[in-house]
């Protein structure tokens, strides 16, 4: 997939992450992202799409319920068992 995005953060930085996988989930969508640079190892984050109709551009926010984050990262496990090593 290797799709870059740009996402402002809370303090007004920027920092940009590469989307590693998508999925949709009860019907709420995540992307699982990294920021490290390509063919590197890094940290990844799952992140939910909390956009509403009248926001312009796509709003995520980081997954904090363990819960969700664990459902949402086994199916990001099995999408990416065969390309990459990921684990929690």
């Amino acid at each position: 997939m290797e799709e870059k995005i740009t996402m402002i953060m809370d303090d007004g930085s920027e920092v940009e992450f590469t989307i590693l996988e998508q999925t949709v989930l009860g019907g709420v969508s995540y992307i699982l992202v990294t920021d490290a640079p390509d063919d590197e190892d890094g940290e990844c984050y799952v992140m939910k799409d909390v956009s509403t109709e009248e926001d312009a551009e796509s709003v995520y926010e980081s997954v904090d319920d363990e819960k969700e984050l664990d459902a949402v990262f086994k199916i990001f496990e099995e999408m990416l068992k065969d390309e990459m090593d990921i684990e929690r």
